[in-house]
């Protein structure tokens, strides 16, 4: 753990961000499937810009999701954001959908046969991490920064605040000492907002929020407190800039405060690693630090496609831990099955709850009662603490 004195930013985009409405209608697409069938397969990108969505990749599901329905998905999923501007709108962009059948040589890979168990979806790296800045067991940047932009889109959709608009981005920079975060040197939220509102009144609407999320006390000093630099931003989401799915993945997971694989989450069936692993990760890692094995806790999962097994469990707990690394990969590996079935069927993946992961962050959430978020649950505890 580094000592002495330092900053650190992390960063967050709202729901509205274009970026995030591609990764909100992917995920939609995949919970469209698994609603058909949990089992289906789907990898789905999406591209929004002026007045127009484009679909593309591959699926393997039932015969009646049409594009139609597809289509459908994608417009509900605009409309739910909040988006009915001129330049971007729910009812009135083109939408084109271009998913066609999963490549046969992936699924052969992927599939379990004879005595063959379901390999890996690709090959590749995935990271979790934990650590005790807040009560998430999430880096404090991050989840402070996601927190500024939920607070402002639950009051954009309840008609609390009049003025927003969907499209926002926030920055959290902190002064650590000791590893330990102690206050906010700056902060930075930019946020579309209606025309008539100038960029004083927005700095006004946004501060209870800045407010409400640090810590008493940690309220950055007034000169560091930016709202919308530029001084205007009526011109948002795609309409001002065009959007991909997968292009947030710092934001989706710790803020840059641990490694990250480099494969995105959204628009994925559970069957691909670059997601299910990096759930699985983040779940052993904060099991690890809600056992009090350590305040910090990397884990990396390494695994080839088509194989099932993963080819390596690394932990590091940043000089942190109190059992020893080694010892603590084996028993990681005892208490889950680290296999993409074994993943999918200990946290119950193949369910319809994607969507709502697209923003705001996959991790340092609340686990719901329908199994979403089932990756932030603390369950291990007890036999973690019981293995040493």
């Amino acid at each position: 753990m580094r000592k002495g004195k330092y900053l650190f930013t992390s960063e967050s985009v709202s729901e509205g961000h274009p970026d995030k409405v591609c990764d909100r209608i992917s995920d939609s697409v995949v919970d469209l499937f698994l609603a058909g069938d949990p089992y289906a397969r789907v990898a789905c990108e999406t591209l929004t810009t002026t007045n127009l969505i484009v679909l593309a990749g591959e699926v393997r599901g039932p015969a009646d999701i049409t594009p139609d329905r597809i289509e459908a998905a994608a417009r509900q999923a605009v409309k739910e954001i909040g988006y009915d501007q001129a330049g971007f709108h729910w009812k009135n962009a083109k939408v084109q959908v271009h998913l066609h059948a999963q490549s046969s040589d992936i699924a052969r890979g992927v599939d379990a046969a004879g005595n063959k168990d379901e390999g890996a979806g690709d090959q590749g790296i995935m990271f979790g991490f934990a650590c005790r800045e807040t009560p998430e067991l999430m880096p404090a940047p991050i989840q402070y920064s996601h927190a500024i932009l939920h607070a402002m889109a639950k009051a954009r959709h309840s008609g609390k605040t009049k003025g927003f608009g969907p499209d926002a981005k926030s920055q959290v920079t902190l002064e650590y000492q000791d590893g330990k975060p102690v206050r906010a040197t700056s902060v930075v939220v930019s946020t579309q907002h209606d025309e008539s509102l100038s960029q004083e009144d927005v700095r006004e609407l946004v501060r209870p929020y800045v407010l409400k999320v640090l810590p008493q006390g940690w309220m950055c000093p007034e000169e560091e407190f930016y709202v919308n630099p530029t001084g205007r931003f009526v011109i948002g989401g795609p309409d001002g800039d065009a959007g991909l799915t997968g292009r947030k993945i710092i934001v989706d997971t710790y803020g840059g405060a641990a490694p990250h694989g480099g494969g995105a989450f959204s628009g994925k069936d559970p069957t691909k690693v670059d997601r299910s692993a990096a759930y699985a990760a983040r779940y052993l890692a904060k099991n690890v630090v809600a056992a009090g094995l350590a305040d910090r806790c990397v884990i990396q999962v390494a695994y080839a496609i088509g194989v099932a097994k993963p080819l390596a469990v690394y932990v590091d707990t940043d000089g942190t831990g109190k059992v020893d690394e080694a010892k603590l990969s084996d028993v990681l590996q005892q208490v889950m099955n680290l296999s993409p079935r074994g993943i999918r069927e200990h946290l119950k993946l193949n369910r319809q709850i994607y969507a709502r992961t697209s923003s705001y962050g996959h991790f340092g959430r609340t686990p719901d009662a329908d199994g979403g978020f089932s990756w932030e649950k603390t369950d291990l505890v007890d036999a973690l603490r019981g293995a040493f």
